[in-house]
């Protein structure tokens, strides 16, 4: 897998570790092994400027998932598809203020997004109900296999 972090947020990241969390997650996920993924953090800023520009909302958000060939999941017995899964991009100082507000810190908040976007790339969106489920829980699902030792 190709997986390429940009930290263009003038903050602190653990970018081989956010790698190796995507490499988990797209693993799991049985995304192809040659796929491609690119994540950049951002500031503020800028996360606003793309919020505005792509998802016409104001200010800065935590995360934008940018799909490029609508990868999709891979199932047992069938042969994941090889090609770009798409780009992330993060906001780190809105992550900061999210993980101290949910009491686990920007670390885990990272984690959390990073799982979030790439199901996202993946497909998976939470505009429904039923979506929302399905997604939340495969999301709390990915991140516990992650944190256990």
């Amino acid at each position: 897998m190709s997986i390429e972090i940009l930290n263009e947020s003038e903050q602190d990241l653990d970018v081989k570790q956010l790698a190796a969390l995507s490499r988990f997650v797209m693993d799991r996920m049985r995304v192809h092994p040659l796929a491609e993924l690119c994540i950049k953090a951002v500031d503020e800023p800028t996360m606003a400027q793309l919020n505005e520009q792509w998802m016409e909302k104001d200010g800065p958000t935590d995360v934008l998932a940018f799909p490029m060939d609508e990868l999709r999941p891979g199932t047992l017995g069938e042969e994941p598809t090889e090609g770009v899964l798409g780009d992330l991009v993060l906001c780190p100082a809105v992550a900061e203020r999210q993980g101290a507000a949910a009491g686990h810190g920007t670390v885990a908040e990272l984690e959390l997004l990073t799982v979030h976007g790439i199901l996202h790339l993946l497909g998976y969106d939470h505009a429904e109900p039923e979506e929302h489920r399905v997604m939340f829980g495969l999301q709390d699902e990915l991140l516990a296999a992650w944190r256990t030792p």
